[in-house]
């Protein structure tokens, strides 16, 4: 199987599909991302097809000096905050249609994001965090990625994102932990 440096190769040669292997090989990945910081399955493929657009225009930049993933990870992230702050998302936004579901937790947040379980509660917690916060937390616990390799990908120094998994996790926890509290005092 070539490596993506291979592939990438091939392309800038012609080699449509060595294109298609490429993509094939990274679109779930992409898409897994993509799908968690927008929460819509249909804008998700959409943005997700736009991403790998991008990345074949800009695939002739790319020097191979990271690994290829989390440059195209990267695209992805960059993607994704500017479809946050393009007119489409604020007037869709203003529309109500992206209003966050209620919270119903029982469980410690952390055994939930390792696990998978109950993935609409915890979605719904996240569309709460502010943005920086939320995509360092998915950028984490979602796509495993270490401190350095999300500072790379978010362009930020790794103290920042040290800070900002910090704030969502204790955002994350008293969301959770209201939502408990709230059960508790109704019977529930």
């Amino acid at each position: 199987m070539p490596t993506d440096e291979e592939l990438i190769d091939e392309i800038q040669l012609g080699s449509q599909a060595a294109m298609e292997v490429l993509v094939k090989r990274h679109y779930q990945y992409i898409f897994a991302y993509v799908y968690r910081k927008v929460g819509d399955y249909h804008l998700a493929y959409d943005l997700t097809q736009e991403v790998f657009v991008k990345m074949m225009k800009a695939l002739k930049r790319y020097r191979g000096k990271n690994k290829f993933k989390h440059w195209l990870l990267k695209i992805a992230v960059n993607h994704c905050r500017d479809y946050f702050r393009s007119r489409a998302f604020k007037h869709k936004e203003k529309e109500g249609e992206l209003a966050p579901k209620l919270i119903d937790q029982k469980s410690n947040v952390w055994d939930l994001i390792s696990k998978k379980i109950n993935s609409e509660e915890v979605k719904a917690a996240l569309e709460q965090l502010p943005e920086y916060q939320k995509e360092t937390i998915i950028l984490r616990y979602y796509h495993d990625l270490k401190i350095k390799e999300i500072a790379e990908v978010t362009d930020s120094k790794e103290a920042t994102v040290k800070s900002r998994l910090r704030q969502g996790q204790a955002k994350l926890k008293q969301l959770l932990g209201e939502v408990i509290s709230d059960d508790v005092q109704q019977g529930k």
